[in-house]
């Protein structure tokens, strides 16, 4: 069994509120939406706020995809041994595809809170030299997979008050998601929105994304650990999507692919224990997306290496992920610095191709 603190990184509501308020006002004037008084319709700041330009139209994507390159690529992160049901069987992505053939290095959390990550704890350009350095370093460690760097914001996050909406739940506003939009293109990278549900469903949360989804260069991922079907409030216990949730998710973004003409997109579900997702044989993996189970799960090496085992590598579903905790992964004795990237493909079957930072 994986034993595993709770992560608790909620943003303190009346200041997201605060936030948020002046950020509407000194931007566009607009005042903070009202809730509906009936409570028929959640009316938070996502989806009241001015919608973003629409994204340009892609380039159509290679007419053709390298098989023999993509397989290569995927026995590359297997060391030429295939086993453990890896590498499961999926059909082969579309054109475009980012995995298995560069290595997705992202930077997690969030602009309001300097607690949930390393995108909030540092000034931008500080931040941006930091997560060159770590980019430099898996370059290094794997030449034969070259890096995509990417900014994973979460852009819905669960909250320790009910708000207005009594959700657990607050919505970023779409200034803050540029931000991280113009941040990726900085360092030529992708960006992944984040969405901890809490008490509200995915039904609900992801469509209000789709004008960012839609472009080509934003991807998405969702936090079992925040979804509460039990009702209980977030950070009180470990929540879970089952393969059906999964599933709309991935239904989802495979019509917007369509529609919009775009490579796959790469969709990360965390997990670190393997109650956070059910059902996994049900999980489906069509050609338009990308999946990434994500151990997320933080302690020293040996922990880590279990509960990635545990989470992602017994149950293979398509491609794997792995966090490194700056804080948290060294709070235990002797361990003064986390793993390099040496150590994780060194220590990891299949080797990660997602990385996150937190």
């Amino acid at each position: 069994m994986i034993t595993h603190y709770l992560r608790i990184p909620f943003l303190n509501l009346y200041l997201v509120s605060l936030l948020m308020l002046l950020g509407c006002n000194s931007s566009n004037g607009q005042k903070k939406p009202a809730e509906n008084k009936k409570n028929k319709k959640d009316t938070t700041a996502l989806a009241q706020a001015p919608q973003p330009a629409p994204p340009p139209s892609p380039p159509a994507p290679p007419a053709v995809l390298d098989t023999a390159l993509y397989n290569k690529a995927v026995m590359h992160l297997l060391n030429d041994s295939p086993k453990l049901g890896w590498p499961p069987k999926t059909p082969y992505p579309l054109p475009g595809a980012i995995l298995p053939f560069k290595r997705i290095i992202a930077y997690y959390g969030n602009f309001y809170s300097t607690k949930m990550g390393i995108l909030g704890e540092l000034p931008p350009d500080e931040m941006l030299k930091k997560f060159a350095g770590e980019v430099k370093k898996w370059e290094q460690a794997d030449p034969q997979t070259p890096v995509m760097p990417a900014i994973h914001y979460i852009a819905v996050t669960a909250q320790g008050a009910p708000g207005k909406s009594g959700m657990y739940r607050a919505r970023m506003p779409f200034t803050q998601i540029d931000k991280a939009l113009e941040l990726a293109k900085r360092i030529n990278g992708i960006v992944f929105l984040d969405v901890q549900v809490a008490l509200s469903t995915l039904q609900q949360e992801i469509p209000l994304l789709d004008t960012y989804l839609a472009m080509p260069q934003v991807h998405l991922a969702i936090d079992p650990e925040f979804s509460m079907k039990s009702g209980k409030k977030p950070g009180t216990v470990i929540g879970t999507f089952d393969a059906a949730d999964i599933n709309y998710v991935t239904n989802h973004l495979t019509e917007l692919v369509k529609k919009h003409n775009l490579p796959p997109k790469v969709f990360v579900i965390h997990r670190f224990t393997n109650g956070m997702m059910t059902n996994y044989k049900n999980i489906k993996t069509p050609p338009e997306v990308q999946l990434v189970i994500h151990m997320d799960g933080w302690g020293f090496p040996a922990k880590k290496v279990n509960s990635y085992k545990l989470a992602v590598v017994r149950e293979p579903v398509q491609f794997a992920g792995f966090k490194l905790f700056y804080k948290n992964d060294i709070k235990t004795p002797p361990w003064k610095t986390i793993m390099t990237p040496e150590e994780v493909l060194k220590k990891l079957y299949p080797k990660p191709i997602y990385i996150q930072y937190q």
